[in-house]
């Protein structure tokens, strides 16, 4: 486990706030009500600031997506790990350098990285954070220190590592795969900055995904569902087994200093998949920590802004916690994310973290399209959500944080998911829907999507256009009624291309 008393020089402390501690002023600025919530003093810390990007380091990172978009797209798998393997023994072991928390799940897993990530920070560490598929931009994978890599490196670092791909290349049967490649890429990265821990998110499954050439400190499991079935398997049972792959023994012989110490997380899951992911941590002697056993979230209250959340944790009872994220499933992920940490740090019964720590990280934490508030008139939001799990979480949170008379929904699915599952988790809660294409090839066609819509919303309650920008026009058409104007609201989803594809259109910058 990490040491509680380790500091890094690149981590900056703010001063403490000038008002008291509790209850803070309530700011008004353009985006809306801002909350002084008086997380306290020391413990405060501030985002790293981005740095400018330049049309030429842009037309640099362009070039090399283009060199790597030739290799195998993430939806093509030959399931092994020696590539990867063979790529870090040449780079001399980069993963090595630092601790890792490798977060594997069907839904929830970008959200549960990103606060470990802001609690890690909160608690002075310098972190690496991998997540996928990206938003916007592809650097948006690879963060270091809050904020995206920075096209400038991401080449550099390409350019440093790609004499040994084309090693690994000439040595196997298949090619490195463009994820493959990009893992390797974070994990040079993360050495090169340094930092003290990286927050790994699975890429697909578990078992067999390239990050998994990690031996981690602390393994999550968020909850799991039926996705990437062509992948993963058709039941629950099947896709569980492979995401409990990176519940892995921490012996090594390549690394004799390797610790023994080994932790598993799991969130609430449907009963046959908990019992394949308890199995997994049986046979590799893994010690297990239960969301609804040994820790839990006890209380989720609307807040302005979020929620507030009470977290029973594995060191003891975190009250009035902050969260700027909507949905009760977010609750939940604060709560495994929490448990992740304290796992980490070493919190046991009795010994919990700091609480105005714990405040801070949680008040900092940024989830980018998951349920993204992107304007206010009409009320817009972006939401991720690709499977019926998510669909119906994201319905969920929608009924229950915001009470609009009128909710419109804009969305763009792929052709390979479950689109009949996503209409029918959805329509509930939308009072109509406008279908459109997104940006990528992989889109189901936007007519052929509105008549499974058709079959589930009724006639009268669906809508085509034929890009984002037209969709959007359409819902806010639609939202404007004069008749219920003040209670309408707009949420865009449907795939992570059509969430992104949103950012770009209201002239968000990668995060």
């Amino acid at each position: 486990m990490a040491d509680k008393d380790k500091e890094t020089e690149d981590f900056e402390i703010v001063d403490a706030l000038k008002e008291g501690t509790d209850g803070g002023p309530v700011e008004i600025t353009e985006s809306g009500l801002t909350l002084n919530l008086g997380m306290g003093s020391e413990d405060e810390y501030n985002e790293a600031a981005p740095q400018e990007v330049s049309a030429e380091e842009l037309r640099a990172l362009a070039e090399v997506e283009d060199e790597l978009n030739e290799r195998w797209p993430e939806t093509k798998i030959e399931p092994s790990l020696d590539r990867i393997e063979m790529l870090m023994d040449l780079l001399g072991h980069p993963e090595r350098s630092f601790d890792v928390i490798h977060i594997a799940g069907t839904n929830g897993k970008s959200s549960t990285a990103r606060m470990v990530d802001s609690l890690l920070r909160a608690f002075h560490r310098r972190v690496g954070l991998v997540t996928s598929p990206h938003l916007q931009r592809v650097t948006e994978r690879i963060g270091i220190d809050g904020q995206p890599i920075h096209p400038r490196n991401y080449v550099r670092i390409w350019h440093e590592i790609k004499p040994f791909v084309e090693m690994v290349d000439a040595q196997s049967d298949v090619p490195m795969s463009k994820f493959e490649v990009l893992v390797g890429l974070s994990y040079a990265a993360f050495a090169d900055a340094p930092v003290d821990v990286a927050v790994v998110e699975v890429g697909l499954g578990g078992r067999w995904d390239a990050t998994n050439v990690v031996n981690a400190d602390v393994s999550v499991i968020t909850p799991v569902g039926l996705d990437h079935t062509d992948y993963l398997g058709d039941t629950l049972a099947e896709i569980a087994g492979e995401k409990a792959g990176i519940i892995k023994p921490r012996e090594d012989a390549d690394d004799p200093l390797t610790p023994n110490e080994n932790i598993v997380v799991i969130a609430e899951q449907d009963p046959e998949a908990m019992r394949v992911i308890l199995q997994q941590a049986v046979d590799v002697e893994a010690g297990v920590a239960r969301s609804g056993s040994e820790f839990a979230a006890l209380e989720s209250r609307i807040a302005v802004g979020g929620q507030q959340v009470n977290i029973q944790g594995l060191g003891g009872l975190y009250e009035d916690i902050f969260l700027p994220l909507h949905g009760e499933h977010q609750a939940k992920n604060a709560a495994v994310a929490l448990a992740a940490v304290e796992a980490f740090f070493g919190a046991s019964a009795g010994h919990p973290l700091d609480v105005a720590t714990v405040r801070n990280g949680f008040a900092q934490a940024i989830s980018p399209g998951r349920l993204e508030r992107v304007r206010t008139s009409p009320t817009t939001f972006i939401d991720a959500a690709h499977n019926p799990h998510g669909a119906k979480a994201l319905g969920a949170a929608l009924d229950r944080d915001f009470d609009f008379a009128r909710l419109i929904g804009v969305l763009s699915i792929f052709a390979d998911k479950d689109a009949t599952g996503i209409l029918t988790a959805l329509e509930p809660y939308l009072t109509e829907v406008v279908i459109t294409p997104n940006s990528s090839p992989r889109a189901l066609d936007a007519y052929d999507l509105a008549e499974t819509a058709r079959d589930i919303f009724g006639e009268e309650r669906v809508y085509v256009a034929d890009n984002l920008p037209g969709a959007y026009a359409q819902a806010v058409e639609l939202a404007e009624d004069a008749e219920v104007q003040s209670g309408s609201g707009i949420i865009i989803t449907g795939s992570v291309v059509t969430a992104g594809d949103a950012r770009a259109m209201f002239g968000k910058e990668p995060a």
